[in-house]
């Protein structure tokens, strides 16, 4: 079942994509200037979560991160990513990870330097495994973000911002506060 239930988000997050495609397909023959910015890429992230968990103690954990994603244009980009944080103390002998799946939008601010602040949203599904006497639970999780990416070389930049994360649970909300440092790779 959750792997269904990961399945079904990803089809989700790839349905506009595809409409997006589907769209410039029926151009009529007139094909769009490309920006040198349009292309698919792939991420890395690595940063420390600190979880604010109703059900117990917070703590502050690990967070590992990676997706894949498409430019559109030099302002607009989305991404499928999968993160995961975990090993919460959450109440003694209790521990608590969450992971998520998260299609996400990012505004990115171009300009004529090599740092490019940006603002994005995600929604997904997402998952609080627990041990010791915390449960395990799931439901749909949603994202913020903000931050900036420096560029390292024309296909490489680094990426250092603060996302917010909520996992929508029927029992303890799961809302986590992220600071993460990451790599993007551009083709």
């Amino acid at each position: 079942m959750k792997m269904f239930k990961m399945i079904l988000a990803a089809g989700v997050v790839a349905l506009p994509l595809a409409a997006s495609a589907q769209a410039a397909d029926m151009g009529g023959g007139y094909a769009a200037p490309e920006s040198e910015a349009m292309g698919l890429y792939l991420r890395g992230d690595i940063g420390w979560s600190f979880l604010e968990w109703s059900g117990g103690a917070d703590d502050s954990a690990l967070l590992l991160g990676g997706g894949v994603g498409y430019r559109y244009n030099d302002n607009f980009r989305t991404d499928l990513t999968v993160d995961w944080a975990g090993k919460y103390d959450v109440a003694p002998g209790a521990k608590l990870s969450t992971t998520t799946v998260l299609g996400n939008m990012y505004f990115d601010w171009a300009n004529t330097s090599a740092f490019t602040p940006y603002v994005g949203a995600g929604l997904g599904y997402g998952w609080a495994n627990g041990s010791g006497g915390a449960v395990d639970d799931s439901g749909l999780a949603m994202g913020l973000a903000a931050g900036v990416a420096v560029d390292l070389t024309r296909n490489v930049a680094v990426d250092a911002g603060y996302r917010f994360r909520d996992i929508m649970i029927s029992g303890p909300d799961s809302k986590e506060h992220q600071a993460t440092i990451g790599l993007r790779y551009s083709f």
